[in-house]
């Protein structure tokens, strides 16, 4: 029985074979008893329901990849609309055909936002009669233009998710299933789209025309018969096929070459949001019309105006997808779908914004940040669209001289013929794989994210223990005059200690995106920030090396990473500085919790299912698999912590050094409004945590009644602690 429960996503069938002829029965009632009874950690286990079902059986849930399909109406597109579910026009009623027009592009406005978040494309946007055979509305011109625009957008949304993988994340989203995604005349939709934009501007102005004009409102057959609503329907309308048109106009800026459509795309995707915002000022109107009164309750309708859209019907696809319960998905509200769109663009406008600069640190540093807004699919495809252009950054720059520039070599040595070996090296075409693996990898949703930089932290180590014998060997055979030994030794130093600065930036993003995906536990946050910690230690080092004119004496031996120049900090970079920010955190929160821990029995973390080093393992495995760093192990960590006190921990000053460099860097990040917020966050943790550890230090971190937890409400990553007596 349980088998057939995970087929059936919560439906079970009779013993009659899937098709057809199936009986479904309801099981949610079964399945929540089931829940019921079981303890967290538990799972059910039989003879035919192992833990590999179980999974399955929470992915066949998902309404994302198991959606089901109501097994009612129509079953045929033919016999739909023999039977009239898709008149054309939509009602002899002029004044209500203009209405269910709107109700129309209300609902494909609800479907393609619901399309967006990954459903499939045959329950969604094509559930529309009217799309499936276009043809039909010819004769209607509004309708027929906003579904041409529809469908013409949908075909370059696809095709920019499929052109940058992204659909990876999201299978369902440009499977087409044989649907007429493409048609003929599509090209042409702006065309007639403008032609009936122009008629209705033709309208409204002719019903806002004085007396005096009368002759001309005369020569203007009107969109309805009833005078008083003619302006608040051509608004509606107008506003509707205007935003489409600029959101097509912003699908096609964004997708020429090199970056030379974005100044226009902005322009578009401003006058998006303008008619967003008239359309949902027509809300009133469309509302009162259609029933008379003002409704509070919209958070659930799919319209404006509330009511039910002629012309859809999702079972007419069921036959093209797999078999599946019937059950229907649940589409976004019009409410929710207007919030998306207006989301969607302010994204859109940020990569638009980007001044695309040369540099992979701005670029990495531009897309983390981008990141934090949380994008959906379709915006962070064009941004790698606009990154990854036929193998080049922006389309203009080979990533070899991308890489060259992060070195900063002098521009005096790098003359044709050092460039020209510098990107036959192997070792350089590998980086420049990596580098564009890298950007692809960080353009996607954070879950996806973390398990690629995970898996490709091996890669750029085994690469940078290549890199030095690997120059030394093809820069020492050539025979030219025009490249010196010194220059390739140089050379071969900085590229390594680049490769090595870039493989810990990756080893800290996975780290760090930990927290933001919720996978460690509090008793596990001492060691997470202590393997912080030492990551940031590292990547400090190889950065101090990188951007030090001289690499051989760029760190005194024994100088604590941590510790701040006694005569200031004007002598670092911001970069450098903040970096120092985080170590100074991660090793404050280490220490902190290591105290607790260790003379607190409250704060040790259980052993019920495996132990702590059995948890370290779990969690830094990739990172002890590519060696980063090298020779840090369970009995280091151990070793580090054990002797951690809070008085000790208070006269370290790590949470006041951090404040420091935050009132360092603040007035030298200019307008970059992203860091400044960031600092501010930092600040404010650092300050909490100071008072927190005067008030254990106070109180004593042995007393039983002391409750510690960790907050993240001020900053994703870096914890507040609060402190209560029981």
């Amino acid at each position: 029985m349980e088998d057939d429960v995970v087929a059936g996503g919560g439906l079970l069938p009779h013993t009659i074979p899937s098709g057809e002829q199936a009986v479904w029965v309801d099981a949610s009632q079964l399945l929540q008893a089931a829940c019921n009874d079981l303890q967290d950690g538990e799972l059910i286990c039989a003879e035919n329901f192992n833990l590999f079902a179980a999974m399955s059986a929470l992915e066949i849930m998902d309404p994302k990849m198991d959606s089901g399909m109501e097994k009612c109406g129509y079953q045929s597109l033919e016999e739909a609309i023999e039977n009239g579910a898709a008149p054309v026009p939509l009602s002899s009623d002029r004044t209500l055909d203009v209405q269910y027009c709107i109700d129309v592009m209300d609902h494909l406005l609800t479907c393609e936002a619901t399309w967006h978040r990954g459903h499939s494309l045959a329950q969604t946007v094509f559930s529309c009669i009217y799309l499936l055979k276009i043809e039909r509305t010819s004769s209607h011109a509004l309708l027929h233009s906003y579904c041409r625009i529809i469908r013409a957008t949908c075909n370059l949304v696809v095709s920019a998710v499929s052109d940058a993988r992204t659909h990876e994340e999201e299978d369902l989203f440009t499977m087409c299933y044989g649907l007429p995604l493409k048609g003929e005349g599509d090209e042409k939709c702006l065309h007639i789209l403008n032609s009936v934009e122009e008629t209705l501007s033709r309208q409204l102005r002719a019903c806002k025309a004085t007396v005096s004009k009368k002759k001309f409102s005369e020569d203007i057959e009107s969109l309805q018969p009833i005078v008083d609503l003619e302006e608040g329907y051509c608004k509606a309308l107008l506003s509707r096929l205007r935003f489409r048109k600029h959101f097509y106009h912003v699908l096609m800026c964004m997708r020429k070459s090199q970056g030379r459509g974005l100044e226009l795309a902005r322009k578009h995707i401003a006058a998006c949001l303008c008619e967003l915002a008239l359309i949902l000022k027509s809300l009133e109107f469309l509302r009162f019309n259609a029933h008379g009164s003002q409704q509070d309750d919209i958070k659930c309708g799919t319209t404006a105006s509330g009511c039910e859209p002629t012309g859809f019907a999702a079972n007419l696809n069921s036959r093209l997808l797999a078999p599946a319960p019937p059950r229907a998905i649940k589409l976004l509200s019009w409410i929710e779908a207007i919030k998306y769109f207006k989301k969607l663009l302010h994204d859109l406008d940020a990569i638009c914004s980007f001044p695309l600069d040369p540099s992979l640190e701005g670029v990495l540093h531009f897309v983390v940040q981008f990141q934090k807004s949380q994008p959906d699919l379709i915006a962070r495809a064009h941004l790698q669209l606009l990154l990854i252009q036929d193998g080049k950054l922006y389309g203009r720059y080979p990533f070899s001289d991308v890489i060259i520039k992060s070195l900063s070599i002098p521009e005096a040595m790098r003359n044709q013929e050092f460039q020209k070996e510098f990107q036959k090296n192997e070792s350089v075409t590998q980086l420049e794989q990596l580098v564009v693996y890298l950007l692809k990898v960080i353009c996607a949703n954070t879950a996806w994210q973390r398990r690629k930089l995970g898996k490709i932290l091996q890669d750029w180590s085994v690469v940078t223990i290549q890199l030095e014998l690997a120059f030394r060997t093809q820069f020492g055979e050539l025979s030219t005059s025009s490249i010196d030994e010194n220059l390739c030794t140089k050379v071969s130093k900085h590229l390594l200690i680049w490769a090595e600065e870039q493989t810990y930036w990756i080893a800290s993003r996975f780290l760090m995106l930990g927290f933001e995906l919720d996978l460690y536990s509090p008793s596990e946050y001492c060691m997470v920030y202590w393997y912080m910690y030492v990551v940031f230690i590292k990547r400090l080092e190889k950065m101090q090396l990188r951007l030090s004119s001289n690499i051989n004496n760029s760190l005194k031996r024994g100088k604590k990473k941590r510790e701040l120049p006694r005569d200031g900090v004007a002598e670092f970079s911001p970069p450098i500085l903040l970096l120092q920010c985080y170590v100074c955190m991660s090793e404050g929160l280490a220490m902190m919790l290591a105290a607790l821990s260790n003379v607190n029995r409250a704060f040790q973390a259980p052993t019920i299912f495996n132990t702590e080093q059995e948890r370290f393992n779990q969690h830094f495995d990739l990172l002890q698999k590519a060696h980063l760093p090298e020779g840090v192990s369970y009995e280091l960590y151990k070793e580090s912590i054990a002797h951690a006190d809070i008085s000790n921990i208070r006269n370290c000053h790590y949470f006041l050094d951090a404040q420091k460099i935050v009132a360092a860097l603040r007035g030298r990040l200019g307008n970059e409004a992203g860091r400044l917020a960031e600092l501010q966050q930092i600040e404010q943790v650092a300050e909490h945590n100071r008072i927190a550890l005067s008030v254990i230090d106070r109180v004593g971190p042995s007393d039983p009644s002391l409750r510690v937890t960790l907050e993240f409400d001020r900053h994703p990553c870096f914890a507040v602690a609060a402190i209560k007596r029981s």
